[in-house]
């Protein structure tokens, strides 16, 4: 179980000296009643805990976990010299600094990107024999060509493609990005994620993608009433 004065610290950046610091001048308060006790444990129960501090409201993790709706142009990174991160759209979401992606989105694809502060469950999700499918929405040149019963892509990587089916315009997510010359839309649903895997399936299937979404990563969907840029914290 975690201790006060170690939830206070990850959660609102201090050192556990000014946690202890803050319990000990009575600016932290638990259920309404000043905390006492830097060294008490919380239960898991009670997490996130509900606390205050200088009487403004703060609720203390000790794992986050949060479903961000990537927008394309920005990178799958802590940071970049070069171009806007995906993890700066999520300053002020819980345990901001202890957040790690789960895998990654090219810059030019949107969508659904899980961040977590438990590198058990990033190894979880992305270890290959785990076999965690990814759902995506394409907008494209042309229709594709028939899948063929074993796809091979021009650098020998055969690509484990669980469902690939047309799309209609009202079923696609809100984020997907339908450009003027689409002539197609469609789903394609594969177990791995290979530098720019659904991107060279199209490709070898003789379309183009002119836009990409990941609308679903194993359990988890994405809410079409999340915008991009926007998160949400997840149980």
């Amino acid at each position: 179980m975690p201790r006060l004065d170690v939830l206070l610290a990850r959660n609102l950046g201090w050192s556990r000296t000014a946690a202890r610091a803050a319990i000990a001048e009575g600016r932290v308060a638990i259920a309404g009643a000043p905390a006492a006790d830097p060294r008490v444990d919380v239960d898991a129960a009670a997490l996130p805990l509900a606390a205050a501090v200088d009487d403004e409201p703060v609720a203390l993790y000790d794992v986050a976990r949060v479903l961000l709706n990537k927008p394309a142009g920005c990178v799958t990174a802590l940071r970049d010299p070069r171009h806007p991160t995906a993890y700066a759209l999520l300053r002020g979401a819980p345990l901001f600094g202890e957040l790690r992606p789960v895998g990654r989105l090219d810059a030019d694809t949107s969508g659904l990107l899980l961040w977590t502060t438990e590198g058990a469950e990033i190894q979880r999700l992305t270890h290959p024999k785990r076999a965690v499918p990814r759902t995506y929405q394409a907008a494209l040149a042309r229709a594709p060509a028939p899948l063929p019963a074993a796809l091979v892509l021009d650098d020998g990587h055969r690509p484990c493609i669980t469902d690939l089916s047309p799309l209609s315009r009202e079923a696609a997510h809100p984020s997907l990005a339908v450009p003027a010359d689409t002539r197609a839309l469609a789903s394609i649903t594969i177990v791995g994620g290979a530098y720019h895997e659904v991107r060279r399936i199209f490709a070898a299937l003789a379309s183009h993608v002119l836009g990409l979404c990941r609308v679903r990563f194993g359990d988890l969907a994405l809410p079409a009433d999340l915008a991009p840029g926007a998160y949400r914290v997840l149980p």
